[in-house]
């Protein structure tokens, strides 16, 4: 008896969540696209504002760069390809 009572529990679970989807269904997507559009409109003009109005940083470079010699001994590299 426990498992037909569990299997109409589900049963009922199932079609109600279906019937609330075809009902509410249109309306949930519509606030979730309207959402999301706005959340782009936002991030678009916070974009827009930052290119406008860049901020001002500077950059340091401390550190001076050796500039590397090379070995006189050391032949020039050939790349080449076996053929049979």
């Amino acid at each position: 008896m426990a498992l037909l009572t569990t299997i109409l529990i589900l049963l009922l679970i199932y079609y109600g969540f279906k019937i609330l989807l075809k009902y509410f269904g249109p309306t949930l997507i519509k606030y979730i696209t309207k959402k999301a559009g706005e959340n782009f409109q936002r991030q678009y003009q916070q974009q827009q504002n930052y290119r406008q109005n860049p901020v001002d940083t500077e950059v340091t470079i401390d550190k001076k760069y050796k500039k590397r010699q090379m070995n006189p001994n050391v032949g020039e590299y050939v790349d080449f390809e076996e053929i049979d």
